[in-house]
């Protein structure tokens, strides 16, 4: 006898923490998908997140030389649209939305004595999927709008980033998931062309652990030439996660990826008529 899509796909709520990485603070939330409409084959979803960051680890900041202090709140939301094919042997799915990010800069771990500040960002955000039994591909692009690069304190500007991605993940057992990727990123600091601008290349993995139904605990590694290597850990919990009772329905009611705002920061470039803002 075959399920209904809408005896499975339900609405879930739950908790999500990561540890700093590149560009992207320590931060811990709540979280939430709501099936909008569900169909024989497909589901319209809203995904909701609210974290509180935290401040950066002990002279180690997570925007490269000045470390962010907390707290602040920084939100995220997602409107989707999944489907399965005819073969039910892949999920494709394409979702969009928008993302905030207050921040409060404190010291500077580079040991140049500076003031705290604060900034705000903002990102229009995108996914596309494509996910089997085995295999997982996601497509990401986080757009900056709005005032894009903002003064941090005397000395440093802080941007967010332009960032452009894809991964690629296997399922290694029925828990455990490998993923690869590589993402371009780019800052906005046209005003000072030329001088040390973020514009490359990075690569990032993970591993992913699915503990219980609901429960994923995640290990994320990283390396750019503007943030160098970084590792980080990350772990989510959804109630309700476990009324998807096919691996390949659990897809289904997965909360999006790749909704952060990442920041980079960058010292004032001094000259002859004054400083240089990004």
């Amino acid at each position: 006898m075959s399920i209904s899509l809408k005896e499975e796909i339900k609405p879930t709520i739950g908790f999500q923490a990561a540890l700093q990485a590149a560009g992207t603070p320590n931060q811990a939330g709540l979280g939430g998908f709501l099936p909008v409409a569900v169909n024989d084959n497909s589901v319209i979803f809203l995904d909701a997140l609210a974290n509180i960051n935290f401040a950066d680890r002990s002279n180690y900041s997570s925007i490269v030389d000045t470390t962010v202090k907390g707290t602040t709140i920084s939100t995220s939301t997602r409107l989707g649209y999944r489907w399965q094919n005819e073969e039910d042997s892949w999920m494709y799915g394409l979702n969009a939305g928008y993302d905030s990010r207050p921040m409060n800069s404190g010291y500077a771990d580079s040991g140049i004595s500076v003031e705290d500040g604060s900034a705000f960002y903002q990102q229009i955000g995108f996914n596309l999927e494509a996910i089997s039994s085995e295999w997982k591909f996601n497509a990401y692009g986080l757009i900056p709008v709005g005032e894009t690069t903002q003064v941090l304190n005397w000395n440093y500007n802080g941007g967010a980033l332009l960032t452009y991605g894809l991964d690629t993940g296997y399922w290694i057992t029925s828990n455990l998931q490998a993923n690869i990727g590589a993402y371009y990123q780019k800052g906005d600091y046209n005003k000072c062309k030329g001088r040390d601008e973020v514009n490359n290349v990075g690569l990032r993995s993970s591993l992913s652990y699915r503990i219980t139904d609901g429960l994923d605990a995640r290990i994320n590694g990283s390396y750019d030439d503007s943030y160098d290597w970084r590792l980080s850990a990350a772990l989510q919990y959804r109630f309700g996660a476990d009324s998807a009772k096919l691996p390949k329905k659990q897809a289904l009611i997965s909360t999006p990826e790749n909704r952060d705002i990442r920041v980079h920061d960058r010292a004032f470039t001094f000259s002859p008529i004054g400083r240089c803002r990004l």
